[in-house]
């Protein structure tokens, strides 16, 4: 499969604009054998062939994938397994002989928080995995009513933000200073606000501009969609633990059709077609907590590793230095504490 996509994608191939522009990509996944996925094989090799673009790709986050788990299904210790797998491809990144780029200089990895306090022992297991590199986990709590809506979290059940257990959970995560990643779907968003204010001490990092959905149910009444999601992230931004990953444009729930076109689409059309949307989230929560993310490779299904940082550089070209800085990288440096070495 990924070599129809990267055949697909070099239809389109665009010079990197501002190429010294330094950039920390929040969000990427790595996996080996995955066949239900964009590309079913993407390590460092695949990674380093994206980052290598033309931008100045100077270190990366990777994110949970449920990938390279321990054996054990009924032992909550088993997803120690990815984050010793991605210390391992961050240790080869960091030796230099692959490059300048810090591949996974931050890791997200996974544990259920639904263990309430007892998830203490798999978060330090977590760390001692990767002391100098482990950030935080992601929990996705993506969840919808209506049939036709897949639910892709690893617990698709509703209401986990507001449940005890999970609450019980994030408050050991602040306690040990990590950071939460959660995924969700935009209706969903006004109970991440109840669960942001319940956690002050936590930061929390929320995925994809806050899981707009316009596909199913959500393509019928645009307006009444989008209305629905602004109102979202205005109570989500109103939260100041809360940052935004600005990025995830390419999968196909946010009712945008670039994995449709027979010729991928170029950086100019793609940022004005994602700009309202960006810039909403931008306008709400402010640059300093505002995070430009890949989501590659499954956003690798809509467009080029080079053609979204340019879409990202051009639909921004109108901040100030400070606030690009902020959003390319300071914003996920501070979230994820990322080192400077």
């Amino acid at each position: 499969m990924a070599a129809p996509i990267n055949d697909w994608l070099a239809q389109t191939v665009e010079p990197a604009l501002e190429p010294e522009l330094p950039i920390c990509d929040p969000h990427h996944h790595l996996w080996d054998g995955r066949t239900d996925r964009v590309e079913p094989r993407y390590m460092l090799d695949e990674l380093l062939a994206d980052t290598g673009s033309g931008h100045n790709i100077v270190s990366t986050v990777f994110v949970e994938a449920r990938s390279m788990y321990r054996p054990e299904p009924d032992n909550p210790m088993r997803t120690v397994g990815e984050v010793e797998f991605v210390q391992g491809i961050a240790a080869q990144s960091a030796s230099g002989i692959y490059g300048d780029t810090r591949a996974a200089h931050g890791i997200v990895g996974h544990a259920n928080l639904h263990l309430g306090a007892d998830v203490r022992p798999v978060l330090e297991a977590l760390r001692a995995a990767s002391p100098n590199r482990f950030s935080g986990i992601r929990h996705g709590v993506s969840w919808d009513p209506h049939p036709e809506v897949p639910n892709p979290g690893a617990y698709p059940q509703p209401n986990q933000l507001a449940s005890e257990d999970y609450r019980a959970g994030a408050r050991v995560l602040a306690e040990l200073g990590m950071s939460l990643d959660v995924s969700l779907l935009h209706p969903q968003l006004p109970e991440l606000a109840d669960f942001a204010q319940a956690v002050p001490d936590l930061t929390i990092v929320l995925n994809h501009v806050g899981g707009l959905i316009r596909v199913g149910p959500y393509a019928n009444n645009p307006d009444e969609v989008m209305a629905n999601w602004r109102s979202g992230i205005d109570a989500a931004a109103a939260a100041p633990n809360v940052v935004m990953k600005l990025g995830g444009v390419g999968m196909p729930r946010l009712g945008y059709d670039f994995h449709t076109r027979q010729v991928p689409i170029g950086s100019e059309e793609l940022a004005a077609a994602i700009d309202p949307v960006m810039r909403y989230c931008i306008e709400q929560f402010g640059p300093s907590r505002c995070m430009f993310e890949s989501n590659f490779p499954v956003d690798k299904e809509s467009f080029s590793y080079g053609v979204m940082w340019n879409a990202f550089k051009r639909m921004s070209e109108d901040f100030s230095p400070s606030e690009r800085a902020d959003m390319f990288h300071g914003c996920a440096a501070r979230a994820y504490r990322l080192s400077e070495s």
